[in-house]
């Protein structure tokens, strides 16, 4: 079956949008996609940025604010810009790593997305996340004490490594059969990059 690698970073507002539309398109594709949690704003630091490039440029980050806006009405989801914005995903990335070695790993960061977006919440609070591993019905407690283990400290910064090595420089981004995809909008033209080239082998 073709697989599709999901590199995403929880503070990241396009890839939110990204994780409410990939499960339906990519079921009916027939691709297998592995979630990736990873942190973006160390890619940034790389790149000379100290905060999100939508922060650093406001028209395009009011722009960014109202296409969510428009995306987010078409799909039946809510969307409200969360403050601090970008909110400190280390916490929730580390969580989601745990979650995806246990089984809800997805639903988790799905979970972290529509608090994040749909309700304004900061995703940085130990609290919240909390909240969040409970409501999923896993031990809270023990989640969070595994997301500061050396192990998944590790997973999580070789998922970025990985992002950089490949070239990825932004959020959502999707790496299918050698091919890089980057954003939203690009999700349809990778998952149809997998699928065909999938078929060829």
């Amino acid at each position: 079956m073709a697989t599709l690698d999901f590199f995403y970073d929880l503070a990241s507002t396009y890839s939110y949008l990204a994780a409410v539309r990939i499960g339906p398109l990519a079921q009916a594709a027939d691709v297998t996609v592995r979630w990736r949690p990873f942190l973006l704003g160390a890619i940034f630091k790389t790149q000379g940025y100290n905060t999100s490039p939508f922060n650093l440029h406001p028209p395009k980050g009011r722009n960014m604010v109202r296409d969510c806006e428009r995306q987010c009405a078409e799909l039946g989801v809510p969307f409200r810009l969360p403050s601090p914005f970008p909110a400190m995903s280390l916490l929730a990335g580390s969580v989601a790593h745990v979650g995806l070695t246990e089984g809800w790993g997805e639903d988790f960061s799905r979970a972290v997305y529509r608090a994040e977006f749909g309700e304004g919440l900061d995703i940085g609070e130990p609290a919240v996340i909390a909240a969040i591993v409970s409501r999923l019905g896993q031990d809270a407690e023990a989640a969070l004490a595994r997301a500061g283990s050396a192990e998944i400290k590790t997973a999580l910064r070789a998922a970025t490594e990985e992002a950089e090595a490949l070239g990825i420089f932004g959020a959502p981004s999707f790496v299918t059969a050698g091919e890089l995809f980057w954003g939203n909008d690009r999700l349809e033209q990778a998952l149809s990059w997998a699928k065909s080239r999938a078929k060829r082998t």
